[in-house]
């Protein structure tokens, strides 16, 4: 048994209801995006892409190769965290905290306090490049570290290796997570981001960036495979946002073209073995490198590049499997907004044997009680499975 789930990350379809309480009214991320540059998507097109809604240039006029619908949000929150806990099962009442205006005097001077250091800089959301660039040379001459945060709940530390050793680093991302980013300043993730070069050529290094997530206070669904026997695996961001709880074995990486090529080894891998296997993926580029840069065009061209792959994803499956294409939010790239946006995702559900509409669920949660349901396994949440639903 194998049950693969790739998360789209960011390619949201649609404002949700409750858009408006987020700022986002009007958001679309696949509309806009297909609306203004046409992408080339026939793989997409025939899982039944254009049987959820109406959307520019992919045609509804065949028999989709897999059940279709969308997903709703009702977790409180649109970051990706609250989106892959809600897909897991998990639903937050209160969102995460964002700090769109940086962090207050009482977060900086007990952080000062406990990581000893003198004083920060930054301290504002922001681009991890364009941030470094701002502060990297006042950092190397006063050895103070870059903290900064983003649209995301997330409170980020930078340093320049010459300068703050690594392991320096990563005791100071530890005590942030353990003693300030707690209670009402319980971000999401607490991130080292490690740099090196020079001012006006330095380099972020993302192979030595290291995750210190808040922890779920309810079991996963991942966590009830493993008590079940089933191996899970995490390919991308994924294991980073539960802090690695209920993965046997993540596998990160960073352009999607390498996501999706360990994705298929990930897949023949399990086929191989006969082991039940859930393999969890993220794919970041949608979001990181288009959603939040405003760049459609860019965001068009990833769509193609994923597109392109689908062929190979889907003849690795082997007889029996299930693959769900979702979303974890939308980052609409045509609006004048760089932060996430509060939409409806998307959900194909291919290799069940029937092809149906799935209509409007109301939560990320029956991805979990769906799983759950293919593998047999008892979990309880507040979803509810589509495995078994029949024209």
């Amino acid at each position: 048994m194998l049950f693969v789930t790739i998360v789209l990350d960011g390619v949201g379809i649609g404002e949700q209801p409750d858009a408006d309480q987020y700022g986002d009214t009007g958001s679309d991320t696949l509309g806009h995006v297909l609306a203004a540059e046409r992408p080339h998507l026939p793989n997409l097109e025939r899982l039944g892409l254009g049987h959820i809604r109406p959307l520019a240039g992919i045609s509804s006029d065949h028999s989709p190769e897999s059940s279709w619908g969308k997903m709703t949000e009702r977790s409180a929150g649109k970051d990706s965290t609250t989106g892959h806990w809600e897909l897991a099962g998990l639903h937050l009442a209160d969102p995460f905290p964002t700090y769109p205006n940086g962090f207050p005097d009482e977060v900086v001077s007990s952080f000062c306090g406990v990581a000893g250091v003198d004083g920060i800089l930054g301290n504002k959301p922001e681009s991890g490049t364009v941030i470094i660039e701002e502060f990297g040379p006042e950092h190397m001459a006063t050895g103070k570290p870059i903290v900064y945060t983003s649209a995301d709940s997330v409170f980020q530390i930078a340093v320049h290796t010459d300068v703050v050793p690594l392991d320096e680093l990563y005791s100071m991302c530890r005590v942030a997570r353990e003693k300030i980013c707690v209670g009402p300043h319980g971000v999401g993730r607490v991130i080292a981001r490690p740099f090196n070069g020079n001012p006006g050529s330095f380099h972020r290094q993302s192979d030595k960036r290291k995750d210190f997530s808040r922890l779920p206070e309810q079991l996963t669904v991942q966590e009830a495979l493993q008590q079940a026997g089933v191996t899970t695996i995490s390919v991308g961001k994924v294991a980073d946002l539960f802090g690695s709880v209920g993965f046997d074995r993540t596998t990160k990486t960073g352009p999607n073209s390498v996501g999706i090529d360990v994705t298929i080894r990930e897949i023949v891998s399990a086929a191989e073995s006969g082991v039940p296997t859930f393999v969890w993926v993220n794919l970041i580029d949608f979001d990181q490198e288009y959603g939040h840069r405003n760049n459609p065009g860019g965001f068009a061209a990833s769509l193609e590049e994923f597109d392109r792959s689908l062929p190979s994803l889907l003849d690795a499956l082997p007889e029996g499997a299930r693959m769900v294409l979702t979303a974890d939010h939308g980052n609409d790239p045509c609006t004048a907004s760089t932060d996430h946006s509060r939409e409806y995702v998307p959900l194909l559900y291919y290799g069940s044997g029937s092809q149906v509409d799935l209509g409007t669920r109301s939560t990320f949660a029956d991805h979990a009680a769906t799983i759950a349901d293919y593998f047999g396994v008892s979990y309880l949440c507040q979803g509810s499975s589509f495995a078994g639903k029949t024209p």
